[in-house]
């Protein structure tokens, strides 16, 4: 299993990322590697994330920092593609926190020789802001998140799956191009969580919910084919008008965000993390 974690500017999350990661549960023989790509960073992620060699190297798994001068984040993840050795590769974002079992739980998933593609149980890590709290309320809630393998912020697929496609495209949605990829019933949730969270403020939402749309419509423009792997559920009106009813401000917060990025739509959307 090859663990990618493309990281650009990120000194100040890495270190806990790699924490998780290196706290996984694993009683198995295979081996697993880590690769931190730092894309473009002018900070200190390069040897924040160097500094965890020898606690991987104790655990038995082997810790490689690629520091490339160019950014942008599938610049990074075809550059950890390239000499990633595992089979099963799991692609993980900088800011996101595994639970023990994790790790452990997609690679029994997906040692099979069926492409598949899995990820964990996704939770909303707390934040610090009102109106980030009252949009994770609803965001939560919404079918897509309940019931579907959304993959946000991390996502796995097995040697037979990653043949789905060559190198990644640049495109706005890597997570939703590699979910389409696969149709729905060779998707997998594992139950162990991971903890993913959602920009802070006002601005921020709007920012990076534009992009979300703006990513999907992307790949709807230049991959049409793979909306066939499309199955998110309807939001049906009476079901939004139950959650407006038990949450009103959660509610407000979310259509807000939703109304404010269809009256003002990016003229050239593009990548931001609004931290």
């Amino acid at each position: 299993m090859s663990v990618l974690i493309p990281a650009s500017n990120e000194e100040a999350l890495i270190g806990t990322c790699l924490d998780t990661v290196l706290n996984s549960a694993w009683s198995r023989p295979e081996t697993v590697e880590i690769l931190v790509i730092s894309n473009g960073s002018t900070d200190q992620t390069t040897s924040k994330a160097l500094d965890y060699t020898s606690a991987f190297a104790e655990k038995g798994w082997a810790l490689r920092v690629l520091d490339r001068p160019e950014g942008g984040k599938l610049g990074a993840l075809n550059a950890g593609d390239a000499i990633a050795r595992g089979a099963i590769r799991v692609y993980l974002d900088a800011d996101v926190e595994l639970t023990r079992d994790l790790l452990s739980d997609l690679f029994h998933a997906l040692d099979v020789p069926q492409a598949r593609y899995a990820s964990g149980t996704l939770e909303l890590a707390p934040s610090s802001s009102w109106i980030t709290r009252a949009y994770a309320r609803i965001y939560a809630q919404v079918p897509f998140m309940k019931t579907g393998v959304p993959g946000a912020g991390l996502f796995a697929v097995n040697a037979a799956g990653r043949l789905r496609w060559g190198a990644f495209p640049d495109i706005i949605s890597d997570d939703t191009f590699v979910r389409l990829s696969f149709a729905p019933h060779e998707r997998v949730a594992v139950d162990a969580p991971y903890r993913w969270p959602l920009v802070e403020g006002w601005r921020n939402l709007v920012r990076v919910r534009r992009r979300q749309n703006a990513g999907v419509d992307e790949i709807h423009k230049l991959y049409p084919d793979l909306m066939k792997n499309d199955d998110k559920p309807s939001f049906p009106t009476r079901d939004k008008l139950k959650l407006a009813l038990r949450d009103p401000l959660g509610f407000a917060a979310y259509s807000g965000v939703a109304l404010a990025v269809r009256l003002s739509p990016a003229k050239t959307p593009e990548w931001s993390r609004g931290r």
